[in-house]
């Protein structure tokens, strides 16, 4: 096991990389730019070292002064937690070029599967469920029509090196897909320095359920159930639950074994997440794509397994193997999770740095907080507005939904506006309390 690690990562992940380690017996190192230097993360650490001013400079991106402070700290591990470089190939890359593990995936697997044009060949070969489309990048108009007429209207335009809905166009005929086609490789290309880009048919009112895998060094992988992340706004997701309310057993079963086939094809090991869109009518999935990190809802998974990612995660990195067989995991209740953003969704989302005059959490059971805020704590306007992460968990998806909905009357945050009253209309919405959503449920809800 680690004797020493760094955690290159800031917020509410840091404090719970900070906390799986210290059960484990490992020293902590974080590293904070100066607009963080009184976070509670950085305070529990067992050491700190600051790596510069917030953005428009690097900071929690910059490599060298990463790498620096890790020698300088001497830790035998990195972990990047989520976001910022947790799936940067070239970090991993350097990390272990100088003798420091990186707490997640090989090099190898994680760029195969965060190209998603290789990702989907991988699958193919591997008979696990892909949306028709092209085979290869597309930047040929001609071509890009072509294959949309003979798959059919509508298709969606993909950034092979995308994510959170940049690079990603929505075409309903030529001319659209024509136009659609340059915008979405000229964002892609700003975004990831990659602008390929490829064309998929398009799924109307599809869900967002995604596999939580983990796997070791010696072979092993395994699946963590399901979680459904249909409750999303722009790609960004709002409410996260486990189990998935819609799916039958077999889709189950199937879902999840075509997650652990494609990553054990992938040679993974490490946390990670199959993402798939499902058409709950039919019970039909298909693969989106792999993210080689932990998820910012990976607490929902913990409540109905009883499994601790992170720690596994640490294990695994250390050269363990899975504590645990496939046998051994059991899906217990449900868990439903509320992202607490600092964000006024009265003025289109706009976030809401400050001074937190008030901040206290719900308490109870089945209820779990995972935060680096309190009352006095100043919200810097440089990063991700999402200040906590609320977890319920309860024997039914009925319980479940009422807990979270006394927890959200519970959790006082002031004077700054959250997403709280948002989450508050969603859980008492007749059609979510049954199960009947889907990606754009919230969006023609709110009329944006």
């Amino acid at each position: 096991m680690f004797t020493r690690i760094l955690i290159a990562n800031r917020g509410e992940i840091a404090l719970r990389i900070i906390r799986a380690a210290r059960e484990l017996g490992i020293g902590t190192v974080a590293v904070y730019s100066e607009a963080d230097r009184e976070s509670s993360y950085v305070k529990l650490a067992d050491e700190a070292v600051c790596i510069g001013p917030p953005p428009p400079t690097a900071s929690y991106l910059n490599i060298a002064s990463i790498i620096a402070a890790a020698e300088i700290a001497n830790v035998d591990a990195i972990h990047p937690g989520y976001g910022f470089l947790a799936e940067n190939a070239h970090f991993a890359e350097v990390c272990r070029s100088c003798k420091i593990e990186f707490i997640g995936p090989s090099v190898e697997s994680m760029t195969l599967l965060g190209d998603k044009v290789q990702c989907k060949k991988l699958a193919i070969k591997h008979k696990v469920p892909t949306f028709p489309g092209s085979k290869d990048g597309v930047d040929d108009e001609d071509e890009a029509v072509k294959i949309a007429r003979d798959i059919g209207y509508p298709v969606i335009i993909k950034a092979a090196a995308g994510g959170g809905g940049r690079g990603m166009r929505v075409a309903h005929n030529d001319i659209s897909l024509r136009s659609g086609l340059r915008s979405a490789a000229s964002e892609a290309e700003s975004a990831f320095g990659n602008g390929t880009v490829y064309i998929e048919k398009f799924l109307e009112r599809a869900r967002h359920v995604e596999v939580q895998i983990i796997g070791d060094t010696h072979g092993n992988v395994v699946h963590l159930f399901e979680r459904d992340c249909s409750m999303q706004r722009r790609h960004q997701k709002l409410i996260e639950e486990a189990p998935c309310p819609v799916l039958s057993k077999e889709t189950r079963e199937a879902l999840c074994k075509s997650a652990v086939r494609l990553c054990k094809a992938a040679g993974y090991y490490s946390a990670g997440t199959v993402e798939f869109l499902l058409d709950d009518a039919t019970q039909k999935f298909y693969l989106l794509e792999v993210n080689t990190r932990v998820q910012v809802e990976h607490p929902v998974t913990e409540a109905i397994t009883g499994v601790d990612i992170v720690k596994t995660q640490l294990q695994v990195a250390a050269g363990e193997k899975l504590p645990f067989k496939q046998s051994q995991i059991a899906l217990n209740g449900h868990a439903i999770e509320c992202r607490i953003n600092a964000e006024d969704t009265e003025r289109n989302f706009a976030p809401q740095p400050g001074l937190l005059s008030r901040f206290t959490p719900p308490g109870g059971l089945g209820v779990r907080v995972d935060t680096h805020c309190h009352a006095g704590y100043r919200i810097p306007p440089n990063y991700d507005s999402m200040i906590g992460k609320l977890i319920v968990h309860s024997p039914t998806r009925d319980e479940a939904i009422a807990r979270m909905q006394r927890a959200l009357r519970e959790f006082d945050i002031a004077p700054i506006a959250t997403t709280i009253p948002l989450h508050q209309r969603l859980l008492n919405n007749s059609k979510f309390v049954r199960g009947d959503v889907d990606i754009d449920f919230v969006g023609r809800l709110l009329g944006r």
